[in-house]
């Protein structure tokens, strides 16, 4: 497999729970799956674990070399948390036609967050 793209962005929590508090379901709705909303919703401080997924969507799509629209769209990546705890990517929509046509095999994340940060990094496999 060859590397098609390394992506990494790091978000304020504050700007996150700004979103939430200003916007509200309108924000969660636009940004983040129903899955991902139901788990964030889950845990004790929401916001940290939704900047962390929103870092992870923003580092995708800069390892796809493309940002967040037509080919890389918010709700076409979907951060999934496997039983180890390792964060899993799900691509759909335009995002997996666009993988298609780039020939990724494999695109793998990173999660991290403190109290006023969250970051990840993306990294995408090919043929």
């Amino acid at each position: 497999m060859n590397l098609i793209g390394i992506g990494i962005d790091v978000v304020e929590v504050s700007r996150i729970k700004s979103s939430l508090d200003e916007f509200g379901e309108k924000f969660l709705t636009r940004i983040f799956t129903e899955a991902e909303r139901d788990y964030c919703q889950d845990q004790k401080r929401p916001e940290l674990h939704l900047a962390a997924r929103f870092a992870a969507k923003e580092a995708i799509a800069k390892a796809f070399g493309t940002g967040i629209g037509k080919e890389v769209g918010w709700l076409d990546m979907e951060i999934k948390r496997r039983t180890s705890g390792e964060p899993e990517v799900r691509l759909s929509g335009a995002a997996a036609a666009f993988a298609a046509s780039r020939g990724v095999k494999q695109v793998m994340v990173s999660l991290t967050h403190a109290k006023r940060y969250a970051a990840a990094n993306a990294v995408i496999m090919g043929e």
